[in-house]
């Protein structure tokens, strides 16, 4: 029985795909959701898995390709296709059945990662149907052994930067770039370019939250089953606050028309090897602090893992940025269009700092607020600014919303 292999529905806001990776190849013997093809769009890759038992017949659209919402890319036959398939393997007797065995019980998306991360597939324990290693199955492996994990650390963070050769070699190779990559250039040349972009700085004292943090994070952790308390729930509860007080720094431009938002959805920036991706928290403003941890760790798994859907990274009324995980002091963060502003956050580093005619060792972290100044002016920019200071240094603030 043929079937045939579709592009996914793309939302209006993405017009198109580019076919990634093929993970099958013509008669190869592929299982019911065992990732086949990867299509690569301005805003997030997209997977697309066998519907059953059986092997691609035929494939329509090669690697490179554009395809377009819900257009055919390959044929797949079910069943026999896959038995078929399998045949021609058989008379590869000769290698050692272990390693056939683990070739066959290895997802292509886990062999991958495997492969990334230094990591021998075949050392990893499978949970999938006939103990199949997934790629969940990598994931937990790297946690058990963060030892084992550690030279990987720095070849998975630069996986889109190519290899180049030994040094000493004046070498040089050219790879095309990616299309989230073109689209993040576009983005920000585009703010660059049609906003009147300007920054304005302050510093907050991180200690209150730190010791809030430290009195009641076991407790907290007990009381959401697992959820751990971190610093970037203060923020999106501190900025949400400060968005109803100065609405206009929630606002967008539409043409001649300024639009006012009456929710706060605020985007956390998520880093990734592929580059830079923003979800949204929506309604952040009724969020408590262990559903805004619960869902920023879900966006951080499943973004490392190309698995965020487009419409959770479209909209958004105020974006959060946090260079600091990267040792980051100080940065002017880039408007995240239509959105009026943008906060950037920074390393935390302990500074002398003069408090009631005493100088003390406290620690500190620079704040910045990029935000269009045909929207804001500077007192209103300034204003909120220093409100999420206000509520950061006295976290009370943020439950009484004074």
């Amino acid at each position: 029985m043929s079937t045939e292999i579709k592009a996914p529905t793309f939302p209006e806001s993405v017009q198109d795909g580019t076919i990634a990776t093929w993970h099958k190849k013509p008669g190869e013997a592929v299982s019911r959701d065992e990732l086949i093809v990867d299509i690569e769009t301005d805003k997030v890759v997209l997977e697309v898995v066998a519907p059953a038992d059986g092997s691609l017949s035929e494939i329509i659209k090669n690697e490179g390709d554009t395809v377009l919402s819900n257009e055919v890319i390959a044929i797949f036959v079910e069943g026999a296709g896959a038995a078929q398939a399998k045949a021609p393997e058989a008379p590869a007797a000769e290698e050692p059945k272990q390693a056939a065995s683990s070739e066959k019980l290895v997802n292509p998306a886990a062999r991958k990662m495997a492969s990334e991360n230094n990591v021998n597939a075949a050392d990893v324990a499978g949970s999938g149907r006939d103990g199949r290693v997934t790629k969940e199955d990598v994931a937990n492996h790297l946690k058990s052994a963060p030892a084992a994990s550690a030279p990987a650390a720095a070849t998975s963070a630069s996986t889109s930067v190519p290899a180049l050769e030994a040094a000493g070699d004046r070498v040089e190779k050219r790879v095309p770039m990616t299309r989230l990559r073109k689209r993040i250039a576009e983005r920000l040349l585009e703010a660059s370019n049609t906003t009147a972009m300007l920054t304005t700085f302050n510093e907050v004292n991180m200690a209150p939250i730190m010791e809030l943090r430290a009195k009641y994070k076991d407790k907290f952790e007990k009381a959401h089953n697992g959820t751990r308390l971190g610093f970037m729930s203060f923020f999106v509860k501190a900025a949400a606050e400060a968005l109803r007080r100065f609405p206009a720094v929630n606002a967008s431009i539409d043409n001649n028309d300024i639009v006012y938002h009456g929710y706060q959805d605020i985007g956390v920036a998520v880093s990734t090897d592929k580059g830079l991706v923003v979800p949204v928290l929506r309604n952040a403003e009724n969020m408590s602090l262990a559903g805004i941890e619960n869902t920023i760790r879900d966006f951080g798994l499943r973004a490392r893992d190309g698995k965020l859907g487009i419409e959770e990274m479209s909209g958004g009324t105020f974006t959060i940025t946090n260079g600091g995980v990267f040792g980051s002091l100080l940065s002017t963060p880039i408007l995240n269009l239509p959105q009026a502003a943008i906060l950037g956050m920074h390393k935390i580093q302990e500074r002398p700092m003069a408090v009631d005619g005493q100088v003390k060792i406290l620690p500190m972290m620079y704040l910045a607020l990029s935000y269009d100044h045909r929207l804001l002016d500077g007192k209103e920019a300034v204003q909120f600014l220093v409100a999420i200071k206000d509520l950061l240094e006295d976290p009370a603030r943020i439950l009484l919303e004074i």
